[in-house]
């Protein structure tokens, strides 16, 4: 029997190996895909949950003032919440699905099988992607139909975007794996997830003008990714006149750059070092 499994083994091995290690992630990236829109709560939290945010916040800050003349806070606040969107389409997402899939022993399931161990972790990377765009579009259309917000003006506030996504994501993508080895079980990681993220909101400059929140509560914004996205794309979708009201009195994208580019790395380091396949229970 144990030879009989062990030629089983090898076999499952070889085939596994015949085929592309880009085969084999497109295939991860689809079955995540498949997996993440079966789950109607999952869509719902993710692409619809920010939006439904977005009317109503925006309707209701509509009357507010504008933050300099001819920009009404509304379009301060559409920016914020795109922030938002791909951090809960990244950060929150993983580290609540992950925590989930770990309790249920999918990980340990699939560490089991011949799949090589980075090709999991490129599935989650393409999914959110994915996710984080279907997110974007309509949240970018019902600003411009509905708040009148301008797409960015030029190439160069079109790159800060591009920019600001990419390294935002990313950052955001590579904490939410790491940050779901902390929760005990599948159960608690919403309940730990969800308020810092909420948290994060509203000091990061997303529900109210950054520059407006207290001293000791912008610091603590500062530390994390995303006060930076928020703030990059303030730069991307507002006019430069708005400059004046960043704490600094200026858009400082050199320093967004480096700080998402620090939290990669910090999100990087912290996955290698924390990430478990197995749940507690099981050692």
């Amino acid at each position: 029997m144990s030879d009989t499994r062990t030629e089983t083994a090898r076999e499952a091995a070889g085939e596994m190996a015949s085929v592309s290690y880009l085969a084999i992630c497109w295939a991860r990236i689809l079955a995540e895909l498949k997996s993440f829109f079966r789950q109607r709560e999952s869509v719902v939290f993710t692409i619809a949950f920010p939006l439904i945010l977005l009317v109503l916040f925006g309707s209701i800050f509509g009357s507010q003032d504008e933050i300099v003349p001819g920009t009404p806070f509304v379009n301060y606040f559409v920016a914020g919440m795109l922030g938002a969107s791909l951090m809960t389409s990244s950060f929150q997402n993983l580290a609540i699905t992950i925590a989930m899939e770990r309790d249920a022993g999918l990980l340990k399931r699939l560490r089991g099988t011949p799949m090589p161990k980075s090709a999991f972790f490129v599935g989650k990377v393409g999914v959110v992607m994915v996710v984080s765009l279907c997110s974007l579009a309509p949240m970018l259309a019902f600003g411009v139909l509905f708040f009148d917000l301008e797409l960015p003006v030029d190439a160069k506030h079109w790159a800060v975007f591009a920019m600001i996504y990419v390294l935002g994501v990313t950052a955001c993508t590579m904490c939410g794996i790491a940050f779901s080895s902390i929760p005990k079980n599948g159960q608690s990681a919403p309940a730990l997830v969800s308020p810092i993220a909420i948290v994060l909101q509203f000091i990061s400059g997303v529900f109210f003008v950054y520059s407006d929140v207290p001293s000791w509560l912008q610091r603590v914004g500062a530390i994390f990714p995303l006060k930076w996205m928020c703030q990059g794309l303030r730069y991307a979708f507002l006019p430069d006149e708005a400059k004046t009201r960043e704490v600094t009195g200026d858009w400082e994208l050199d320093r967004i750059a480096l700080v998402l580019g620090i939290w990669i790395v910090v999100g990087l380091v912290w996955c290698l070092r924390s990430f478990r396949w197995r749940n507690r229970a099981d050692g």
